[in-house]
Formats: C-alpha cells, sequence, structure tokens
C-alpha cells in the first residue's frame, strides 16, 4: 500500500493550488474569505483541522461548491 500525505496537507496543498490558478495572494484570498492570512497559511501548510463553516467560506471565495471544492482529494492523484 502506497503511503499517502495526512488529509490536512492534501487539503491544504489543494487549496494554494486553487488559489493560486485564481491569481489571489494568500493575503487577498483571506481577506475574501473573511478569514485571517495567518489561518490561510496555516491551512495550506496542513497545519489547521478546518472547520466546516471556514470550507465554505473558502469554497464560496473560489466561486466552487462544497463537493467540487473536495474532489480529488481520496488519493494523491490532483494535488500536484
Amino acid at each position: 500500500m502506497k503511503h499517502e500525505p495526512d488529509i490536512l496537507i492534501r487539503f491544504g496543498e489543494h487549496i494554494r493550488k486553487l488559489r493560486k490558478m485564481r491569481g489571489f495572494s494568500q493575503e487577498a484570498f483571506a481577506a475574501h474569505c473573511g478569514l485571517d492570512r495567518t489561518y490561510i497559511g496555516g491551512i495550506e501548510r496542513g497545519e489547521r483541522n478546518v472547520a466546516l463553516r471556514n470550507i465554505a467560506a473558502i469554497a464560496n471565495a473560489l466561486d466552487m461548491t462544497l463537493s467540487e471544492l473536495m474532489q480529488g482529494l481520496d488519493s494523491e492523484e490532483d494535488i500536484d
């Protein structure tokens, strides 16, 4: 069985990739989400176990549904 990174790390890398694809700086993205920049940084580094309300705010800021945001997190395939 192949070892996969922890879900928090995979989620953080996924958020970072989506944020950058949409051209947001970490600070601008945090403001758009209504969250602190250091909190977003912690998410992206896999240090935060994010509350559902904050996941919803992130999805909204990325103009995605929750299910769209979570696509690809079951495996490493989506993380580049």
